[in-house]
């Protein structure tokens, strides 16, 4: 049976909070298979978290990152350039906020910049990472790029609200991508992961019912495990998956099939 084998290249994953992240699932899978990783953090409160991560898998580099600061992205890429050659064969992009008053309450009643904070941190985040990656993946002779959607993208979920139309232009910015970066060996493709109890996760008001109403309908009658969503990604992220781009996979236990 064929295994895995990413010795020698270099992942960069961004968006990892702690131990029960999917991007920290995605990374432990990537590091499994020989990647390096490099991780970032923004801000203090979760520098000890990631650093603490890191040191569970000797190599990997952590760099401070807010996605709302060009200056930052462009430093962090300055910085992994340095370190590796100026090559990067990996980008996961496991990046989502929007404030609790604006998953909360009527979704008409969105501020217009609860709607920007939204967007800009979930959806736009990826084409600033993707622009200042691309040449450094380019450079290595091409490369993979994945991001983390949800099912809120195509349909309604309570206290999502604004949080869905963030995961629907991320879903639209991954096809974007996939279409003009192709040519230059760089595939772009996203994972909808059914609910996992995330520290974001567990902001949204009703969650365990969502899990609930997951184990109850999905084909599989569980819920996902985010193991699982590492598996795919790494399948995704390797040569297994060369001829796949654009493509939203669903991690969900059958869940999107379901009609009632």
């Amino acid at each position: 049976m064929r295994t895995i084998d990413l010795s020698g290249r270099v992942a960069l994953v961004a968006g990892v909070a702690n131990q029960r992240s999917l991007a920290w699932a995605i990374a432990e899978a990537l590091a499994d298979a020989g990647a390096r990783l490099i991780l970032t953090y923004q801000g203090e409160r979760l520098e000890r978290n990631v650093a603490e991560l890191a040191e569970t898998r000797p190599g990997t580099l952590t760099f401070p990152c807010d996605v709302t600061n060009d200056v930052e992205i462009y430093a962090l890429f300055q910085r992994i350039a340095a370190a590796n050659d100026g090559k990067l064969d990996v980008l996961v992009h496991s990046i989502a906020f929007a404030r609790r008053e604006d998953l909360e309450g009527e979704f008409r009643n969105t501020s217009r910049d609860g709607w920007h904070v939204a967007l800009d941190i979930s959806a736009y985040s990826l084409l600033a990472l993707t622009s200042r990656a691309a040449p450094l993946l380019e450079a290595a002779g091409g490369g993979s790029i994945l991001s983390l959607t949800f099912q809120a993208s195509q349909r309604v979920f309570p206290n999502y609200n604004v949080m869905g139309s963030a995961k629907a232009a991320l879903e639209h910015a991954v096809r974007q991508l996939a279409s003009e970066l192709g040519e230059r060996r760089i595939r772009v493709n996203a994972i909808s992961a059914g609910p996992i109890s995330t520290l974001s996760a567990r902001g949204i008001a009703g969650f365990t019912d969502i899990l609930g109403h997951y184990r109850e309908k999905a084909p599989m009658r569980r819920n996902i495990e985010p193991e699982e969503v590492g598996k795919a990604a790494l399948f995704l992220l390797s040569e297994m998956g060369s001829g796949i781009t654009g493509e939203v996979l669903h991690v969900d236990c059958g869940f999107h099939i379901m009609a009632v």
